[in-house]
This record gives structure tokens, C-alpha cells and sequence, in this order.
């Protein structure tokens, strides 16, 4: 997700740079926009949706804190397994069309989960975490694509659009369970988290009408290396183990408060309405975090201290709901503050550790498959830790203890290091900066 352009990932009208010469179709500038703002607003609340109203899901067809945690995590999952394969299909299909297969795939999800009956429930969350898992993967592609010389402030377009509409969701959720529209079999947690499919909908109608109004252009698909050039495993790389392992621990804590968060305070006598506005503030403050956040990593040649300091307010937060559980909007606020920017470094991490794109790209498979893994374990683990101690202090602890190796591995995985080079264990200083770029 990196905006910065690298060696390797210049797109080019038709001059050739590198690579072989390839052919696909440039829609017109605002179907190209709209098309990709679209996407990325519905990236998020088929998932973000769910945690206000887990409860009322579990009351409803019976699922104990392990079940509703493992239904949390499903997703995350299919992020995991589906996310390394995703390039190998677009390859074979096409971006725009694999993109709008999907769109179409989480159409069905949203419908089957919102039916709720019998294993659909389960089928729909499955589905639902398969088709966000190939368009997280293909939207930066689309990006560098068909706006190569803007690739920086798109990403900012459509990140932003992302997060806005992921607190959107959450935000809006317990009101919309007490709607039905005048259909008594939508009243509660369907509504919630089926009217989504809307959005989804007019998203995949955008990127249809996007498709159709293409006009063809030539443009450059960029070299791979040959495996035989590849002088180093990234998967020895403690390096990569670092930055991989900083992904999964930011990811972890994000997706376990995403889903609990209403339910710890609920516990501690919050109202649903409240705790869904709680979750909205810890996702929408993360908005200017992850700006702050990235101003931050350019003024530094290391991203050491950035990547330690940042776990700062989560810590002070979740220290602060031990003993000051009546000020949970406060704590929401410093958790939203660390979620935020902790995104925006994890992913920076990823390309700046590497030298070549190739790299990059096999570091970001490795990062996100890995990382989503770890990710998917965190709601199952609270909700497994809830149901056998009956108390949600454990999972606080888990919390804070996921925090501070979170710091540790954002310490190391940021020090001036190149992954697959010979000093990327020294913890000396470089005394030459790093290249940005």
C-alpha cells in the first residue's frame, strides 16, 4: 500500500522501462475514481458492523462468547488463506473482472449472513472474508494502474474512504438493529449488518459501468525476477520476521477491540447505543492518527521510535480500563489514537525494508498471510478467555502484554535495515540515511 513510487512499479503510458508490454483498459477519470472510492468503502463494514451487535447475534441463534469470538475471527481467516493466492487469479481473470467477482461474491455473503439460518450464518462470514481479501489485495494494483502518476494521493482517497465508512458502520449499527422498514423479519442485528449490501450493490454497479466505458491503452507489466535471482529466503529473514510479527500484533489488538470493545463495556454498565458510539470515536480518530503517523516516519531516516511510541496511548488506555472503567470514552479515544497509526507504520515497514519491489511484494505476502493468521487468533482468544474465567480483565491483560511485543518488534523491524542484507541484524545506526524511496 505503499504510495511512494519504486524501481520496478513506474506505470507508464507507452513507453516501455522494463518488463514486458501489456495491454488493459483506462476507464475515464471519474468512473476511475468512483470506481475505486466505491470499493474501498466497501472494504469495511461488512466486518466493523458486526461488533456492535455480536450479542444480539448470539442471543439470537445461540452461539456462547468462544462461538461469537470464532464468527468474529472467520474473516481474518479467509484474509490469511486467500490473500497469497489472490495475485495467481487476477493473473488468470483480470484485475477489473476479478474485482467485480468479488464485489458480486460479498453481495451473496452480506444476504446469507443477514438470513442467519442454519449455517448460513457461518457461509456468509466465510464468503464475506473472501471477497474483502481479493479486493484489499487488488485495489492498490488498480491504483498503481490507472493512476500512476497520482498513486500517493489516491491512496490517501481511498484509505480515508475506508476508515470513514468502517466507523460509519460501527457507529450506526445499534440504532439500525431497531429498524426493520417495515419488514418485522429485518427488525435487529440483520438490519445492522445487512443493509451494507446497498452500498455493495451500487459499488459493483459503478465498477461494471467503470469496465464498460474503458477505452484501451498500452502500459508496461513490470519484470519478475527469475527465482534463481533471489539470493535470500525472506522467510530466514529475521527482518522480516520483525516486521511481520509488528503487523500481526497491530492487526491482533485492532480486530479483538473491534469486536469486544462493545461487549467489555457492556459489562461494565455502558448502554449498546453508547458503546457503538465508543467504537465509532476509536475507529474514526484513527483517521487523523494515520496521518500523524506518516508525517511522522518522513522526518525520520528510522522508524524506531515512531513504531515504540505509538503503542504509548493503547497501553495507557487499556491500563486505564482496569482502573478507571467509567471513562471509557477516553480510553476508546487513546486506542483509536494507536490503531490508527499503527496501520499506516506496519504497512510503510513493508516497503521500506525492502530494496526491490519484488521484494516488497514477497514481503507483503508474507506480512499480511502471516499477520491476518495471528490477527484471526485475538477475538477467539477474548471471547474463549470471557467464557472461562467470566470476566473480561484477562483479555485486557492479553491486550496489554500483545502491546508491548507489538513495541518490540515495531523497535527492531524499523532500525535502517534492508531485508536479505548482511547487517539486517546489527541494531548499530546507519550512518548513512536511508533512501525513501
Amino acid at each position: 500500500m505503499d504510495g511512494q513510487q519504486r524501481a520496478g512499479d513506474r506505470p507508464v503510458g507507452n513507453r516501455q522501462v522494463g518488463g514486458q508490454v501489456g495491454h488493459h483498459r483506462a476507464p475515464g477519470v471519474l468512473l476511475a475514481v468512483a470506481g475505486v472510492l466505491l470499493v474501498a468503502a466497501c472494504l469495511r463494514p461488512a466486518i466493523t458492523s458486526v461488533g456492535p451487535v455480536l450479542d444480539l447475534i448470539g442471543s439470537d441463534v445461540g452461539l456462547g462468547h468462544g462461538a461469537e469470538g470464532l464468527l468474529a475471527a472467520l474473516p481474518l481467516l479467509a484474509f490469511a488463506a486467500v490473500s497469497p493466492a489472490t495475485h495467481r487469479l487476477s493473473r488468470r481473470v483480470g484485475i477489473d473482472r476479478t474485482v467485480l467477482a468479488a464485489l458480486l461474491l460479498l453481495i451473496v455473503g452480506i444476504i446469507l449472513r443477514s438470513v442467519g439460518v442454519g449455517g448460513l450464518l457461518w457461509l456468509g462470514t466465510l464468503l464475506i472474508g473472501v471477497a474483502i481479501a481479493v479486493n484489499n489485495v487488488l485495489v492498490p494494483a488498480v491504483v498503481k494502474r490507472d493512476f500512476g502518476n497520482r498513486i500517493a494521493a489516491m491512496t490517501g482517497a481511498y484509505t480515508a474512504i475506508m476508515n470513514t465508512f468502517a466507523a460509519i458502520a460501527s457507529g450506526i449499527a445499534v440504532p439500525l438493529a431497531g429498524l426493520s422498514f417495515g419488514v418485522p423479519a429485518l427488525h435487529g442485528w440483520r438490519t445492522a449488518v445487512g443493509i451494507w449490501v446497498v452500498l455493495t450493490v451500487a459499488g459493483a454497479l459503478v465498477w461494471a459501468v467503470r469496465m464498460r466505458g474503458s477505452v484501451p491503452v498500452q502500459t508496461v507489466v513490470p519484470a519478475v525476477l527469475d527465482p534463481a535471482e533471489r539470493h535470500h529466503s525472506i522467510w530466514r529473514s529475521p527482518l522480516a520476521w520483525q516486521v511481520t510479527l509488528h503487523m500481526g500484533l497491530q492487526s491482533t489488538v485492532f480486530y479483538t477491540l473491534v469486536n469486544w470493545l462493545p461487549s467489555i463495556e457492556a459489562d461494565a454498565g455502558v448502554s449498546p447505543a453508547v458503546a457503538g458510539l465508543h467504537l465509532f470515536l476509536y475507529q474514526a480518530i484513527g483517521i487523523g492518527a494515520a496521518l500523524a503517523a506518516s508525517a511522522l516516519m518522513t522526518r525520520s531516516t528510522s522508524q524506531r521510535m515512531v513504531a515504540g511510541l505509538i503503542t504509548v496511548p493503547i497501553l495507557v488506555a487499556l491500563v486505564g480500563m482496569l482502573v478507571r472503567p467509567e471513562l471509557l470514552a477516553l480510553w476508546a479515544v487513546l486506542c483509536g489514537l494507536t490503531s490508527g497509526g499503527s496501520i499506516t507504520v506496519a504497512l510503510a515497514l513493508i516497503g521500506l525494508r525492502t530494496r526491490l519491489a519484488t521484494d516488497t511484494a514477497r514481503l507483503s505476502g508474507m506480512a499480511q498471510g502471516v499477520g491476518y493468521l495471528l490477527a484471526a487468533g485475538g477475538p477467539v482468544a477474548a471471547g474463549a478467555l470471557r467464557s472461562l474465567t467470566g470476566s473480561w480483565i484477562p483479555v485486557i491483560v492479553m491486550l496489554i502484554v500483545l502491546t508491548l511485543l507489538q513495541a518490540v518488534s515495531g523497535y527492531l523491524g524499523g532500525r535502517n535495515r534492508y531485508v536479505g542484507e548482511k547487517d539486517e541484524n546489527s541494531l548499530t545506526r546507519r550512518r548513512v540515511p536511508e533512501d525513501p524511496t
